[in-house]
């Protein structure tokens, strides 16, 4: 039985065995030594910097939120523009901050 992240899959075992005269299993060894390559050739190897670029971009990402936007500038006039667009970022990041807090909180209650 196998289990995987979430779900348990029932995967029957299987069993091999192999009587081998002991003149051929220098022949076997090698035999199946190359079959084991083969079939681990499939299998890839761990992207080291792609998990490390997103590491950097996940820890950049929660540093955004953790700085407040200022809000500052005229309400009126020369500059309102650009003040709403930091209202509106403000709010965006607050929403972003609680959507991330639910999450840690379900994830916190699940383990």
């Amino acid at each position: 039985m196998c289990v995987h992240s979430d779900r348990l899959i029932a995967i029957p075992e299987l069993d091999f065995s192999s009587q081998i005269i002991s003149g051929q299993l220098d022949t076997f060894l090698n035999a199946y030594g190359t079959l084991l390559k083969s079939s681990m050739s499939t299998l890839r190897k761990r992207d080291k910097k792609r998990e490390r670029v997103r590491a950097e971009k996940l820890a950049a990402r929660k540093q955004r939120l953790a700085e407040p936007v200022s809000i500052e500038g005229p309400k009126r006039g020369k500059g309102r523009r650009k003040r709403q667009r930091r209202v509106k970022a403000a709010l965006k990041q607050e929403a972003t901050r609680q959507r991330m807090q639910k999450k840690q909180e379900a994830k916190e209650k699940t383990v």
